[in-house]
């Protein structure tokens, strides 16, 4: 396990950019000189973390996650390349599956009647844009805006507090196997014979 977590390590600090790289880049560079923004750090990892997952399970629009992620690691000094792949935590398949009706399921705690089968059924059968308006003004809306940041909060809080247990997890593990490590013997000095 900790061999496979090594070459993980190893391959995402490989891919991290250069500073000239972020700098040759327009829509990074107003970021370069804020390269915390792109390094993995026991600060910036849990932050980037939390951020992916708030942004990725609210805003459930795939161009808006990644943009959203980004903006708001520049407040929070989160690692802007996890949030933009944590982002996509909502897929098509975790969406309809697991965000959607939890978060109509939370929404509904709030006294609100929303039913998840309308939403499956516009999605199956491939709802224009006047029946999803009248989705949005229905008593559907407010209960699954209402869940999504309930959960997405819920989540956020969560892999922050687990990211930064993993990464002191990880820092500790490096170290005993550092200590443990045998020592190699010095080389003898090497003395030259009179001839």
């Amino acid at each position: 396990m900790s061999g496979l977590l090594h070459r993980i390590s190893v391959w995402l600090h490989r891919q991290m950019p250069t500073h000239a790289q972020l700098e040759a880049n327009r829509f990074t560079a107003p970021f370069a000189k804020r390269q915390e923004l792109f390094r993995f750090t026991r600060r910036s990892v849990p932050r980037g973390m939390a951020v992916g997952m708030f942004v990725g399970i609210f805003a459930l629009i795939p161009g808006v996650q990644i943009v959203g992620a980004a903006l708001m690691c520049v407040p929070f000094r989160g690692n802007i390349p996890l949030a933009a792949a944590v982002t996509f935590i909502s897929n098509p398949f975790t969406t309809l599956l697991i965000i959607l009706p939890l978060a109509v399921a939370i929404g509904n705690t709030f006294g609100y009647h929303a039913d998840i089968g309308t939403v499956r059924h516009m999605v199956r059968e491939g709802a224009g844009l006047e029946q999803w308006w009248h989705w949005l003004l229905s008593d559907t809306a407010p209960s699954v805006v209402i869940g999504l940041f309930v959960q997405s909060v819920i989540a956020a809080f969560v892999s922050y507090f687990l990211t930064l247990w993993f990464w002191r997890w990880w820092i500790g593990h490096k170290h005993r196997a550092r200590r443990l490590r045998p020592l190699r013997p010095k080389p003898a000095p090497v003395t030259e014979t009179p001839a």
